[in-house]
């Protein structure tokens, strides 16, 4: 009887997966759909990808800068009390 269950419990587990993994190959777009998506993407901007650099730069040296310092700068810039 356990034994039954064991392999009663393992096609079903084995059944759910099979089902899930057909459903996310219906829903996935297909090969053309992904290069179209890829065309869109705000990367292939070359003026939005520099800008999206610069400003990458900026945000790694305030974070270098805060790293190097032992003050709180976040504490600063709110005014005293």
């Amino acid at each position: 009887m356990s034994g039954m269950r064991t392999a009663l419990a393992s096609i079903g587990v084995f059944g759910l997966v099979g089902v899930g993994y057909g459903m996310w190959a219906i829903i996935s777009p297909g090969e053309d759909r992904k290069r179209e998506m890829l065309k869109n993407l705000p990367e292939a901007n070359p003026v939005r990808m520099e800008e999206t650099r610069k400003r990458n730069a900026l945000v790694l040296q305030a974070l270098k800068d805060a790293a190097e310092t032992n003050e709180n700068i976040a504490r600063g810039y709110g005014g005293e009390k």
